[in-house]
């Protein structure tokens, strides 16, 4: 793949150029290239075994590349969210220990609140369910006030009306905060809504750029099938509402439904 223009390269939070990286005799990543700038929201989908949580890491620099090169902007704070975190039960760690740990004086009722998960403070991160400790995770993330968010999966264990609401909450704050976030899915549908960049990856870059081309581009199709790939690249998620705590939806030009994310009223 050839390498990123001057442009991206000068302004990225995060810039991966020609990286390569082998687990053992396989090789998990082959040339990849691509950046994170303030403000844009860079997705990266691909099948199982595709390379798409090494490539998380050696963003972060928990792992070093064989050949190519992995820049961070001076000063960089990166705030993560991991594809998942066990805790035993036999661990004593409140949720408000595990926030203090990333950040002592910080307000953890208000970063809780923010992600909808105000009610969990003083409960042992060992007895939330799946989806109460993505929230406790992403509000911890953000505490630390991050340049770069960088999510591997994060909705896991979320039910639907859930998953929405934290994409929407990404989507803000790549906006209104200026963040730029490195996110792993496999929500396509929601993927080619919220996105600004989407790297499609199977050890190399088969294709990345805007959502509408990807969905286009011959290689991401052979990767998820045509009909699965038609079926979710027709659908663009406009912001036009509010997702309520009872689920339903209300729409800024129009009255309430039960539809959902999909839901194409107003």
């Amino acid at each position: 793949m050839s390498r990123l223009p001057e442009g991206r390269r000068m302004s990225a939070l995060v810039k991966l150029d020609q990286v390569s990286l082998r687990h053992d005799r396989h090789l998990a990543l082959n040339g990849v290239s691509l950046a994170v700038t303030p403000g844009r929201i860079v997705t990266v989908i691909g099948p199982n075994g595709a390379g798409k949580s090494t490539l998380v890491k050696v963003a972060l620099g928990l792992l070093s590349p064989d050949s190519g090169s992995v820049v961070r902007r001076p000063g960089l704070v990166m705030g993560y969210v991991p594809q998942k975190l066990s805790v035993p039960d036999s661990f004593p760690l409140s949720v408000r220990r595990f926030l203090a740990m990333a950040a002592p004086r910080g307000d953890w009722q208000a970063a809780l609140d923010r992600v909808s998960a105000g009610h969990v403070l003083g409960r042992q991160v060992s007895q939330l369910s799946g989806g109460e400790l993505q929230r406790v995770m992403l509000a911890r993330a953000l505490l630390r006030q991050p340049d770069l968010l960088v999510l591997d999966e994060p909705v896991g264990g979320v039910d639907m009306a859930g998953q929405a609401e934290i994409y929407d909450l990404i989507a803000q704050e790549a906006r209104q905060h200026h963040r730029g976030v490195l996110l792993v899915s496999h929500d396509l549908h929601v993927v080619m809504a919220a996105t600004d960049e989407v790297v499609c990856l199977n050890g190399h870059v088969c294709c990345a750029g805007h959502p509408e081309a990807v969905a286009q581009h011959p290689e991401y199709l052979a990767l998820f099938g045509p009909r699965v790939a038609a079926s979710l690249a027709v659908y663009t998620h406009v912001h036009d509402h509010a997702h309520l705590a009872d689920g339903t939806v209300e729409h800024v030009h129009g009255p309430q439904c039960q539809h959902g994310r999909e839901c194409d009223h107003g």
